[in-house]
């Protein structure tokens, strides 16, 4: 790496970022002056350019999170230092999911974002995903099948099957070294595809921030303003509270937003952490985050780590109380809290997938699963920066980790490229 390459990192993300500017612009152009040609348009052009895109960066998640996994893993000699890594990580995700938890219900309490919502109309409300039982859930993360796993780019699953192979691969010693060879090609291999397909990402962000624009329309925005801007603000202040953490501990936020930039940028475009992870991991290396934590947390957080979700189901839970005048008591709130941090753990991230768990929190709860079909239209209007959040999240608890560990973070003044 050379200083040489520094403008191309810089043009990338300045790039992604200008594409998002203009694909909302473009998206409120069409949406206000030509909304006869926004359904032609979106399905034939802008959609499928987004899912297109989106495609190419899920080619080459599943390779490198289970190359990484297995490599970083193998690179850790003392089983015992597996172990502590995972409890310390474990207890830093649910420290910070509680924070955001807890959060999100304090926000939708102050704003009563639910008040004066009564008479919006419920349209389709008999329509409703239904995620799994969280016991059912915890079982399903025991792969049948690692080629299933890998096929069907099941993440949970994966990281199960990678941790099984490391056990393989130590007690193997020697006779396993080919394989970890193996391995390491394949992660190689991907890191350049993934250089390759990133060239792609302003057109891609371009089409997907666009077509949300032009499709959604302000209307409903109007009827729920409030919900959408309680939402931002319970996310930025999670923010707001990472980039405290990280200047208690030595870091430079500023320079965490540089090094990151191109990760948060195609984040908020995209709406997938998913998406996201092979970026994430590179950007991480570039902050000066130790291979070895980078490919052991990074991947995990991108799995389970969801601080978006933890805010999102508890804000949005009491926002279905209010709107359907459901006491507000202890025993409610605690069922609220407890099932959104176990439901914040199991979200995929995908775009719209808290629509799916939300049926989760709102059973346990007893709150009525209509209230899905109500906020359905602007869930994706939030998606964004709760995928900003979720990334900001993931690398940030893993900054904790090496802290815990003592492990040095190099703050190199290069930057990634492509």
């Amino acid at each position: 790496m050379d200083v040489a390459t520094k403008p191309r990192s810089l043009d990338l993300s300045s790039l992604i970022l200008i594409s998002l500017g203009i694909g909302i612009v473009f998206g409120v152009v069409l949406n206000l002056y030509f909304p006869e040609v926004v359904p032609v348009l979106d399905r034939y052009l802008l959609s499928p350019l987004g899912k297109s895109f989106l495609r190419l960066i899920q080619f080459v998640v599943v390779p490198i999170v289970f190359a990484s996994l297995i490599l970083g893993l193998t690179r850790i000699q003392d089983a015992s230092q597996v172990g502590r890594y995972v409890i310390k990580l474990l207890l830093c995700y649910l420290l910070t999911s509680s924070i955001g938890t807890l959060l999100g219900m304090v926000t939708a309490t102050v704003l009563q974002p639910g008040r004066g919502i009564e008479g919006l109309a419920i349209a389709d409300a008999g329509v409703v995903h239904h995620s799994q039982p969280i016991l059912d859930w915890l079982i399903s993360l025991i792969p049948i099948n690692p080629l299933e796993a890998l096929s069907t780019g099941n993440l949970l699953q994966t990281i199960f099957s990678a941790a099984l192979l490391v056990i393989g691969i130590q007690l193997a010693g020697v006779k396993a070294t080919p394989f970890v060879q193996f391995i390491e090609s394949i992660y190689v291999i991907n890191e350049k595809v993934l250089s390759v397909i990133l060239y792609a990402a302003p057109v891609g962000v371009f089409a997907l921030i666009s077509s949300v624009i032009a499709t959604q329309g302000f209307k409903l925005v109007s009827n729920l303003l409030l919900y959408v801007l309680g939402l931002w603000i319970a996310t930025t202040i999670m923010i707001s509270f990472y980039a405290l953490g990280l200047w208690i501990l030595g870091g430079k936020p500023l320079r965490f937003l540089q090094c990151f930039a191109p990760s948060l940028s195609l984040g908020f475009g995209t709406a997938s952490s998913t998406a996201t992870l092979p970026l994430v991991m590179q950007n991480a290396r570039e902050y000066g985050l130790s291979e070895e934590i980078t490919d052991f947390a990074i991947p995990i957080g991108a799995a389970i780590k969801r601080d978006g979700s933890a805010i999102l189901q508890g804000f949005n839970a009491l926002f279905i109380a209010q709107i359907f005048h459901v006491p507000i008591t202890t025993e409610l709130l605690v069922t609220i809290a407890t099932s959104t941090l176990l439901v914040s753990f199991s979200t995929p991230g995908v775009p719209g997938s808290a629509l799916i768990t939300m049926t989760t929190v709102l059973t346990a709860a007893g709150l009525p699963l209509e209230g899905i079909a109500i906020v359905a239209g602007v869930d994706r209007l939030t998606d964004g920066i709760k995928t900003v959040l979720n990334i900001i999240g993931n690398v940030t608890n893993a900054l904790f980790l090496s802290k815990w560990e003592q492990v040095e973070i190099i703050q190199s003044t290069e930057n990634i490229h492509y």
